[in-house]
């Protein structure tokens, strides 16, 4: 990736070396837009942390300039988008923000009440997986995992 700041230059050393592919997943758990009901994203979030994984927590109300700032400043693998409301219908415009800011690499999850017929813009929208209440945890944390290796790989690719 092209670096347009000292960040990014960071963010697009080659390295992939053991200890880089081994290091815990980093994670950001958020909830953007105006819905405060954070005790899913509370509980994934601890789940995330007792799994091993770094774990970056903001509270609710967060917009989507705080959130790429964040993914950049954190170099995060992963963000995790918590929605109880409609806000992950605002999740697009957060995939594009994140795209604008050069992290299309970083996997998106969106978890919540999701209704099935809003899931297809979702993934249009680059959203990696969509998890719905009564994931389990472990499912959530195997994902993660997984997701961590795609994108480092993508990051540093050989």
């Amino acid at each position: 990736r092209a670096a347009s700041c000292a960040c990014c230059a960071i963010r697009s050393t080659p390295d992939l070396s053991k200890e880089t592919m081994d290091l815990r997943p980093k994670v950001l758990i958020t909830k953007i837009g105006l819905d405060g009901h954070d005790r899913g994203s509370r509980i994934v979030a601890a789940h995330l942390r007792d799994a091993g994984m770094e774990v970056v927590y903001t509270p609710p109300w967060q917009d989507i300039k705080t959130v790429v700032k964040l993914a950049v400043e954190e170099d995060v693998d992963v963000i995790g988008v918590s929605s109880l409301a409609t806000d992950h219908l605002i999740v697009p415009k957060l995939m594009a923000a994140l795209r604008d800011a050069g992290l299309a690499d970083v996997a998106v999850i969106v978890g919540g009440i999701v209704p099935d017929e809003d899931e297809p813009a979702l993934r249009e929208a680059g959203v990696a997986r969509v998890f719905h209440p009564g994931t389990k945890l472990s499912d959530i944390s195997d994902y993660v995992r997984d997701a961590t290796v795609r994108v480092r790989a993508a990051r540093f690719p050989a």
